[in-house]
């Protein structure tokens, strides 16, 4: 009698342990479908919780560190406690080579370690269905990631830049900050360039501290496409060769004398992004009274310099406040940090910033010299340590 009780409570647990109902059987359905639909190429997902970045300090600062949680913590949450594939139960996931051995880099789908916790087949799916317990969206995207970008150990440009430029263009890229539409809207109020009505709409923001409002005209594509990219195009043309195109440079400036159309220059995408480091919107767009060049023949006024090399504003150093940036042409350095992107723009946080500056040193789209300097010698120094950056 005891021996059938027994028995009976036995295939009770192994009912329950291989059924496909369960507490949690609702919410992994819903995550896998979530997840299927469309993975998120650019949530940082390293193998680490912490990465010190390459170039960091040679005693790392605040922002030399990539920080999130990894995938090493979330198998270790979810797959490796001291009962499970920690200790008691073979495959063992707890460390760096035992995770790797569970998957096929660049291939998720075709991976053990992610077919387990995606699984539409509950009766493998890991954690277990009747645990009560499932892998949020966020951390399967990560595991994903990880596998996608190569399951290194340490994270590199792949797993850097996706999550780089969304952190810019979604911290940074705001209809009352720095956005086409709003830059392309300006110069249509300045009347830098002819619209219709049709090409322009007003953008509300409201201050969430104090509630007033600014109003901001705005372009509509496909006017706004048109503009800002033959504005980019303009730009590339003239610093192909200054001395021939010197009558041709870009009318268009961000700043003083034309007051309306003073706004932060554009970063909504990658393209943006790498247009603003390699022409620096305070060498493009020249404050002040004085233009930087009239046109001998027709007079016109422009406020663009020649020399894009000849400028210590960078886009990192703006990011950074760990560091000091040097004058790209002559090698002075600055004794203050300028700028304030990181806390009055996007609000990003010392590991956010850490993956931005890991990912402009090893962009290869961004030339040595806005990393290194024209000679090499650096520009870019520590505050506190005063230790150059250099290749």
């Amino acid at each position: 009698m005891v021996f059938f009780v027994m028995l009976s409570i036995g295939m009770m647990m192994v009912s329950i342990q291989c059924t496909k109902e369960g507490p949690n059987a609702a919410d992994a359905n819903q995550t896998r479908a979530l997840l299927k639909d469309d993975p998120d190429s650019t949530l940082f997902s390293p193998f680490y919780d912490s990465t010190v970045v390459p170039y960091a300090d040679a005693t790392p600062d605040v922002n030399d560190y990539a920080v999130t949680t990894g995938v090493y913590t979330i198998v270790r949450t979810y797959c490796a406690s001291a009962t499970c594939h920690g200790a008691d139960i073979k495959p063992l996931l707890n460390d760096y080579n035992s995770i790797r051995a569970m998957v096929i880099p660049g291939n998720p789908e075709g991976s053990k370690l992610f077919q387990m916790i995606t699984t539409d087949d509950f009766n493998r799916a890991m954690p277990p269905v009747n645990y009560g317990i499932d892998l949020s969206v966020t951390e399967k995207v990560k595991i994903y990631n990880w596998i996608r970008n190569g399951a290194k150990e340490r994270p590199a440009l792949e797993d850097y830049r996706p999550s780089a430029i969304q952190l810019l263009v979604s911290g940074c890229g705001s209809g009352n900050c720095h956005n086409q539409a709003t830059v392309g809207g300006e110069w249509a109020r300045a009347k830098l360039i002819e619209v219709t009505s049709s090409d322009t709409f007003t953008f509300r923001y409201t201050n969430p501290n104090t509630g007033a409002s600014t109003f901001y005209a705005q372009l509509t594509e496909p006017k706004l496409s048109q503009v800002w990219n033959a504005y980019k195009d303009s730009v590339r043309k003239f610093y192909a060769d200054t001395t021939a195109n010197a009558s041709f440079r870009p009318y268009k400036t961000f700043s003083s004398p034309v007051v309306a159309a003073s706004r932060r220059g554009p970063l909504n995408s990658y393209d943006d992004i790498i247009f603003d480091i390699l022409y620096p919107k305070a060498i493009r767009s020249v404050s002040g009274s004085n233009p930087a060049y009239v046109d001998p023949v027709t007079g016109k006024r422009y406020w663009v310099r020649s020399d894009q090399y000849n400028g210590d504003s960078y886009m990192i150093s703006r990011i950074d406040s760990t560091i000091l940036s040097a004058n790209n042409r002559t090698g002075v350095f600055r004794t203050t940090h300028h700028g304030d992107m990181a806390y009055g723009d996007g609000g990003l946080r010392p590991g956010e910033i850490g993956v931005i500056k890991a990912w402009y040193f090893l962009d290869p789209n961004i030339p040595d010299a806005w990393k290194f300097g024209r000679t090499g010698t650096g520009v870019f120094k520590y505050r506190k340590s005063g230790n150059i950056i250099r290749k």
